[in-house]
């Protein structure tokens, strides 16, 4: 299977995703209208992608123009497959975590973000653990974007629903830090 990115400087590029079980990458008619929404929040902005699998959110940021993409996975082939594809783009502004996105999440920071990809594994149920999770690297005003295949409820208070989005079994949602 290969993802191909949508826009920016790597467009038409095709990417390899291995073939997992639970690794899904988000599906292009998706990440186009989640694309769509950020427009005005990407150039130059640092975004954060927990849970990276595909990387298909953290490379198509880094192609349309952030500053700085981080992905976080913690399996090990898939962190050689993401590997091989930031050498093969020469992407110089995406680093790699190989650590399990919860305990990343639990060591603390001293950088914050202005995006943020949550999609985890659907069936582990680490949604709304993580969302509690990330607030202290969240920017004022940073954007949100959690997938899930159920609606989600415990959100932290000052998070706000902006859009939403349904896709066969996946709902996109796109949320402000206020």
């Amino acid at each position: 299977m290969k993802i191909r990115i949508i826009a920016g400087q790597w467009r038409g590029r095709k990417l390899p995703v291995l073939n997992k079980p639970g690794l899904r990458p988000t599906p292009n008619r998706v990440r186009e209208t989640l694309f769509n929404w950020l427009v005005p929040y990407l150039p130059g902005s640092k975004c954060l992608d927990l849970f990276a699998g595909s990387g298909a959110l953290g490379i198509e940021a880094a192609s349309r123009g952030a500053e700085r993409v981080l992905l976080v996975e913690k399996e090990f082939d898939i962190v050689q497959n993401l590997r091989q594809q930031i050498i093969a783009l020469n992407a110089e502004n995406i680093e790699i975590k190989h650590v399990d996105a919860t305990n990343f999440l639990q060591k603390g920071t001293m950088e914050t973000f202005d995006i943020v990809f949550l999609d985890p594994p659907f069936e582990q149920d680490l949604l709304s653990s993580s969302c509690n999770l990330l607030e202290p690297w969240l920017n004022q005003s940073a954007h949100i974007y959690l997938e899930t295949d159920k609606n989600i409820e415990n959100l932290p208070n000052n998070w706000r629903i902006i859009r939403k989005q349904k896709v066969g079994q996946v709902l996109g949602i796109l949320m402000v830090n206020r």
